[in-house]
């Protein structure tokens, strides 16, 4: 799903786009012969999928996924993995298990070392034998997704996770406020090629 964003450098201003143009969009300089002030490399992908990395939480957009729906207003929807890259989330569905591809572009909050595994996998299902966690008990503002996945954690004792996992703003503020504000930018940077083909980034001089 990684789009394969590249940037270079040749005249001055950096230049991103999705594939090495022939001549450059800024002087029109053929590139096969330029000379590079920073050579094409590929901007790192910010976003992963659930089921390759265990023992994590994670975060999408409710509905829809981040490169082409979400926008800062949205809800997100967290959920977290097992040992073997199961998605547990809980919804208005429910407590559910699967592998869905639904979860195949969100942003890692978190992810326990190999020594935490079977701790973390025996912690979320006593959590989830907990009666709370059915459609029926679900609301949208009182006990939610949010609700089921700080529950989680803080049963888990693990460390700073957890400790923040004891209030939500808080919890929100350090692990999830970062990674959304930084994934902005890949994003923001996607559609402007989406829409353009490559998108010029001038520093103002002073």
């Amino acid at each position: 799903m990684d789009p394969g964003i590249v940037c270079f450098q040749h005249c001055g201003p950096k230049i991103f786009c999705f594939l090495l143009p022939e001549t450059c969009p800024v002087c029109d300089v053929d590139l096969s012969q330029a000379n590079f002030s920073l050579l094409p490399f590929r901007v790192p992908y910010p976003f992963i999928r659930a089921s390759q990395y265990p023992c994590s939480v994670v975060i999408k957009p409710t509905s829809g996924d981040f490169l082409n729906d979400y926008y800062n207003s949205m809800d997100l929807h967290i959920g977290v993995t097992t040992s073997t890259g199961t998605i547990v989330e809980f919804d208005k569905n429910g407590l559910r298990r699967h592998r869905s591809e639904q979860w195949g572009q969100c942003l890692l909050l978190d992810q326990a070392p190999g020594p935490w595994t079977e701790h973390w996998d025996n912690t979320l299902l006593q959590v989830c034998r907990q009666k709370c966690w059915s459609s029926k008990a679900y609301s949208e503002h009182k006990h939610n997704c949010y609700t089921f996945v700080l529950t989680f954690l803080m049963t888990l004792n693990y460390g700073n996770l957890s400790k923040a996992a004891n209030n939500r703003t808080i919890f929100c503020e350090k692990f999830i406020v970062p990674r959304t504000t930084s994934a902005g930018k890949y994003i923001s940077l996607y559609r402007k090629l989406k829409e353009n083909g490559f998108y010029v980034h001038r520093t103002n001089s002073k």
